[in-house]
């Protein structure tokens, strides 16, 4: 245990010496090129076979407005709090303008850039679709709030979350949740729901979280996820709900959200239920990809087919259920752009700013000494420690690409990625399930890990409830809390393969 959690810190480490980078090389072969060292901090390669202008890895230090981003959202909010919240927008926006121009004028790196853009669009286009669609259907629950019920609805919110997402399925249910213990919520109800709803919840289908969307997009079969993530899908749910029982049993109302005590009818209703329409276009769209289907059109670029006519319904169908939402339902909801504005902003920093760090552990994870270093548990923790601080769904496709490579298999050949979950390769089949189960289970370990996460907090202040900073959050509840949890998962799973 001791040996992999220090295996795979000493490859952290070694990023700053890092060299080279093909994150998204198509040549699986870990030693078809030699990766060297400037002494600039910045890549080069010594194949011969190199085209000339090919760009250069990025430097070392090129990760600094990536951790200058990740400081301000941490700290923002907590220090200077009138600043952030005027200008977040602007930080976000010139941190990522940074990097890009880097990659362009100096690096001379299209290619980066370009997928970046195409990944967030994607991400921004989901999430967007899922959020106003999801925002016109108001759950009307008129019962007594009481540790069983909220259960209930937490094990509801990670079963439906694999259907509709667990962003369509956080939308849905965060503002019932907030509403049915109005008299006694606190910052842990709406944390365990970011746990349970807003993450774990969407290990077991494609539709449930990005990176699993991703992988299947790549080639990996739909039930592949439901068949493998199946028992640490529920081992951990029901250890979080027990958990999240006991805390919830010892809490008492205090009325801070209003003096309501009138008698609950015990009645459950719907409001806006035409929105259901709207979010069922949202999900099938999910899966015209023109990858997969030559006669969805899309835009070509370096060989590769980017989809863009299933991300325009997506926003269609955004717009289309917000112009013909149920007006009530939108109010009860207190329904606002807020969240998903906030969620835009902070993660065109991320996405842009995050480029190198990405490259550079992919790098290290593909180079000779990086290979010898990956297996299943340290593909766990590296995904896994990653997602919490990245955005889930790059880190997941950079690892298994790094993951496919040291099997001498190539993410960009459909065959191999159906051998790779098939268990073709030596340990194959657990490396992938390492990869797809950490970038899900540890995107819940801070409020960029994952897209809901954000948006979730951010409907949870509007409505007054004090929720933990970015640290406060990490401190409080992902280490207490979600931590032991992640290890156990992994003794269980991974380390000793008892299931």
């Amino acid at each position: 245990m001791n040996r992999t959690i220090l295996t795979f810190l000493i490859a952290f480490s070694l990023i700053g010496n890092t060299v080279g980078f093909e994150a998204f090389a198509s040549d699986p072969a870990p030693d078809a090129v030699e990766l060297v060292s400037t002494s600039s901090g910045e890549v080069e390669s010594s194949d011969s076979t190199v085209e000339e202008g090919e760009h250069h890895g990025p430097a070392v230090w090129s990760v600094i407005p990536f951790v200058v981003l990740l400081l301000m959202i941490a700290t923002g909010p907590l220090f200077y709090e009138h600043f952030w919240h005027k200008n977040y927008p602007k930080v976000a926006v010139a941190l990522a303008v940074m990097v890009v121009s880097y990659y362009l004028f100096v690096l001379h790196n299209h290619h980066g850039p370009v997928h970046a853009f195409f990944e967030y669009f994607q991400f921004i286009a989901l999430l967007t679709g899922l959020f106003v669609a999801s925002g016109g259907i108001m759950i009307i629950v008129d019962k007594k709030a009481a540790p069983g019920i909220n259960v209930g609805l937490l094990a509801f919110g990670a079963v439906i979350a694999n259907i509709i997402g667990t962003t369509g399925a956080s939308m849905l249910l965060i503002r019932p949740f907030i509403r049915l213990n109005k008299n006694r919520i606190k910052a842990y109800h709406v944390i365990f729901f970011i746990f349970v709803v807003s993450n774990i919840g969407g290990s077991l289908t494609p539709i449930g979280d990005p990176p699993l969307f991703l992988g299947f997009l790549k080639g990996i079969p739909f039930f592949w996820t439901l068949t493998n993530n199946f028992f640490p899908w529920i081992f951990a749910v029901i250890l979080l709900l027990i958990v999240f029982y006991l805390m919830d049993r010892t809490n008492k109302a205090d009325y801070s959200f209003g003096e309501d005590t009138a008698t609950p009818s015990g009645k459950v209703g719907l409001r806006g239920t035409r929105n259901f329409i709207w979010l069922g276009v949202v999900v099938a769209a999910v899966f015209l990809d023109p990858n997969v289907f030559e006669w969805v059109p899309g835009i070509m670029y370096e060989g590769q087919k980017f989809s863009y006519i299933r991300e325009v319904i997506m926003l269609g169908a955004a717009f289309c259920s917000y112009k013909f939402a149920d007006k009530q339902a939108l109010n009860g909801n207190d329904f606002s752009f807020e969240p998903i504005r906030e969620v835009a902003f902070i993660f065109i920093g991320i996405f842009g700013t995050m480029m190198p760090a990405l490259e550079l552990v992919g790098a290290f994870a593909k180079s000779p000494e990086g290979a010898e270093l990956i297996t299943h548990n340290t593909l766990y923790w590296g995904t896994g420690l990653l997602s919490g601080f990245l955005d889930n769904a790059p880190t997941y496709v950079n690892f298994l690409t790094a993951g496919m490579a040291a099997d001498g298999a190539s993410i960009n050949s459909v065959s191999d990625v159906v051998g790779y979950a098939s268990g073709m390769f030596k340990d194959s089949n657990i490396e992938l399930k390492a990869i797809s189960v950490a970038a899900v289970f540890f995107g819940a370990m801070t409020y960029i890990g994952n897209g809901p996460n954000f948006m979730v907090k951010s409907i949870a202040e509007q409505v007054g409830i004090k929720m933990p900073s970015f640290f406060g959050y990490i401190l409080r509840f992902s280490i207490p809390f979600l931590v032991p949890l992640l290890i156990i998962v992994w003794l269980v799973f991974f380390y000793f393969e008892l299931i």
